[in-house]
């Protein structure tokens, strides 16, 4: 079976899917809550070298036994493929590649982790939910790679990943995938940020369009705001100013700054309000902590 292939399959299963599951296919997809409805028993444990395990129902399945050291994203797309492997009925799978994004393609992968793998990007993914992305970050299509990564932010995806499927989505031509796979992330993160942002954390950039949005965050990710003289004028206090922010009134006031860190102290969800200039109404917008899962499903934040 060849990639376009496990595309069909996958794409076509992933729909299927999303309504037997109830997903709301116009945005970020709750994947954990998805294997929860499915029934599939969740477990999340620190692991050396698997991505994930799916156990079959006929091995005492099916359940999902994913790596808690994976950062969020990772381990919402092995959440995903994991998933996938229960969908299509496949049987008791071990995924033990660590960098999925480097073998995309890559014709030595067996026709199940094809389908599995091609499942997680749809599922995570889907046409609907990528243009809500498109729409909260003001533009039709991805004209260039940091719009990629606005996406992914969007819909708690990888970046390589979401050029990948933009391609699939026919949103993106070969040359635009191939060009933009080779941009790193970290130097869009510098863009965006205006400056170092920390290797592990991501960058969540507020404009007018995020308005009414929740933004999915987890600890040491940088908000920052996009629009000139903008200023947060209500954040709640587990988010400060980064400690290398230039030009920030005092540490810790992040409501004077354009730019704020969210700390490990923040659980849960909180609201917060943008004074953009010339614009009457504040600018309100969802905070939302998303941490890896550990631990068994019971204990998984909803």
């Amino acid at each position: 079976m060849n990639w376009d292939v496990a595309h069909k399959v996958a794409a076509m299963e992933a729909v299927k899917a999303h309504r037997d599951l109830a997903i709301d296919r116009n945005g970020y997809v709750d994947v954990y809550g998805a294997l929860q409805r499915a029934d599939v028993v969740g477990m999340a444990r620190p692991m050396p070298r698997l991505f994930g395990v799916y156990a079959a129902p006929r091995d005492n399945g099916p359940a999902v036994l994913l790596n808690a050291n994976l950062d969020i994203v990772a381990q919402r797309h092995t959440a995903a493929h994991e998933l996938g492997h229960h969908r299509a009925g496949h049987g008791t799978a071990l995924d033990e590649e660590l960098d999925r994004a480097r073998t995309w393609g890559d014709g030595s992968w067996p026709d199940e982790e094809k389908v599995a793998e091609a499942f997680a990007a749809w599922f995570l993914m889907p046409l609907p939910a990528v243009q809500t992305a498109l729409a909260q970050i003001g533009v039709r299509r991805p004209l260039v790679p940091e719009h990629a990564y606005r996406i992914a932010r969007i819909l708690g995806t990888s970046y390589a990943g979401t050029v990948n499927h933009l391609h699939r989505l026919r949103l993106l031509s070969r040359v635009q995938k191939t060009e933009w796979l080779r941009v790193k992330p970290a130097s869009i993160k510098v863009d965006l940020a205006g400056g170092p942002a920390p290797r592990k954390a991501h960058v969540h950039l507020i404009t007018t369009s995020a308005h009414g949005s929740t933004v999915r965050v987890d600890a040491s990710d940088l908000v920052v705001l996009g629009n000139t003289g903008a200023k947060f004028e209500s954040l709640p206090s587990a988010l400060q100013v980064p400690e290398e922010a230039p030009g920030q009134l005092s540490l810790g006031d992040a409501s004077a700054s354009g730019s704020a860190e969210v700390t490990d102290s923040f659980i849960g969800t909180a609201s917060a309000t943008v004074y953009i200039p010339g614009v009457a109404e504040l600018l309100a917008f969802t905070l939302e902590r998303q941490a890896p899962r550990v631990g068994v499903q019971s204990l998984w934040p909803a």
